[in-house]
């Protein structure tokens, strides 16, 4: 590692991304989005059963892109110097 704090699911972003995200940076929100987009995809699957009584996944895109969204809305209001 390059001394960058982690951890169990990988690496934490950089402070400086997560600034940039705060000050309305396209791509630095575009870099969060993806850093957290396995786990929304997590979050957005949904279990249901077909005729036969087998268990079937989708990804209920709705859900994922309303969790997106609060995410965004979340990064645009996060206050940087209360964190730093």
């Amino acid at each position: 590692m390059s001394g960058e704090r982690t951890h169990r699911h990988g690496s934490l972003l950089p402070f400086h991304v997560v600034e940039a995200a705060a000050g309305g940076d396209s791509e630095a929100i575009n870099r969060v989005l993806s850093h957290y987009e396995l786990y929304i995809i997590a979050l957005s699957t949904r279990r249901f059963y077909d005729k036969g009584g087998n268990a079937r996944y989708f990804v209920d895109y709705d859900m994922r892109r309303r969790l997106e969204t609060d995410l965004i809305v979340k990064i645009l209001r996060f206050d940087v110097d209360r964190a730093a």
